[in-house]
């Protein structure tokens, strides 16, 4: 049977939100060297993970084979997170299924640690209510990697890493729930009602992929499912309150307001996976079903099981919000959630939703 220790890990996504804490993270003690794919080696962000030290880039696509077969051959770990809204989810679905045999072909790699989000779809007994085509292609692949993981493990051992909305989404420029700051009032409009977000911290992520590496005798075959909390919005409001001293409010939106005055009111009737087309669910269809998926309280974590892998978690929205105020550097954080302020944190947001496949 194959050992699953690794020491190289090959990395696709690198440069979006969750794949920069995630490389950190793995490299921050020089045990993992990584070897990050991306479309572009000249663009800050990918220069910026040279930063971290025992990172290497491979300039190429996760639709060209060859690319990432070479790739993996030059590592004996992988951990992949493919941007569905670049592909859209039909799409997506292939080559991520491509990713996790090419690995398996490469005959280099000992252990495959994959993005994953919830199968809401299947969660909800197939309610097309809760239709996200970003969460359902990935959570339709994690499921056949883990069935798959039962026959190949001994080649090969792999992991689901499923997430959520990352908490810094509720701060930043261009997201579904981004605030505004209405007479002087830090305001969430969003359809949620007195459902909850299983929100996700970004600098968390990096500890957990990390220990999916460090402890593959305990993870190889797992969906380790992760989130701060079930956090619902006048907690939110209330814990901006508490740390800044500054009011906030939650203010529950009906579907048809959020899509015509919303954050991606004017997106509403692009598709979701920018290069797919018209072989893609629209915006508002696929986010429809994501605001159901929360405000109905689908999806469950075991949160007894995170403090054990993880105690210094982040474990509530004012714990994150009191350590964003005190990482200071770019103002106070009633200062950078003002308009004008607001920075993008996902790559889309960034790349204006044009980025190559």
């Amino acid at each position: 049977m194959v050992s699953h220790i690794t020491s190289k890990i090959f990395v696709i996504g690198g440069t979006g939100a969750q794949g920069i804490p995630v490389i950190k993270s793995l490299v921050a003690d020089k045990r993992y060297s990584v070897l990050a794919l991306t479309r572009d080696t000249t663009s800050s962000r990918a220069k910026s993970l040279l930063g971290f030290g025992n990172v290497e880039l491979l300039e190429g696509s996760l639709a060209d084979e060859a690319v990432l077969l070479a790739g993996y051959k030059r590592c004996d770990g992988a951990f992949i997170n493919i941007d569905g809204f670049n592909t859209g989810e039909k799409a997506e679905i292939y080559y991520a299924i491509r990713a996790y045999e090419l690995a398996l072909q490469a005959g280099t790699v000992k252990f495959f640690v994959y993005g994953n989000l919830d199968y809401g779809f299947k969660k909800s007994g197939y309610d097309p209510k809760f239709r996200a085509g970003h969460y359902d292609g990935k959570g339709r692949v994690g499921e056949w990697i883990l069935q798959q993981n039962k026959d190949n493990s001994r080649r090969m051992g792999a992991a689901l890493f499923t997430t959520g909305p990352y908490i810094e989404m509720a701060i930043a420029k261009g997201t579904l729930m981004s605030p505004t700051v209405e007479d002087g009032i830090l305001t969430w409009r969003v359809p949620l009602g007195t459902g909850s977000v299983n929100h996700v911290s970004l600098e968390d992520c990096g500890f957990y992929v990390r220990w999916l590496f460090d402890n593959p005798s305990r993870s190889n075959g797992i969906d380790l499912e992760v989130a701060i909390a079930p956090i619902k919005y006048d907690e939110l409001a209330s814990a901006f309150t508490r740390v800044t001293g500054k009011p906030a409010r939650f203010i529950d939106t009906s579907l048809e307001d959020y899509w015509t005055q919303g954050p991606l009111s004017r997106a509403r009737n692009m598709p979701a996976g920018y290069n797919a087309g018209k072989d893609s669910m629209k915006i508002e269809e696929n986010f429809t079903g994501f605001w159901h998926v929360w405000a109905e309280d689908l999806l469950k974590r075991d949160y007894n099981l995170l403090d054990e892998i993880h105690p210094g978690r982040i474990k509530s929205a004012e714990e994150f919000f009191r350590r964003e105020e005190e990482r200071g550097g770019k103002g106070s954080l009633w200062e950078r959630v003002q308009g004008e302020r607001l920075a993008p944190i996902l790559k889309i947001s960034e790349d204006g939703r044009k980025g190559k496949l």
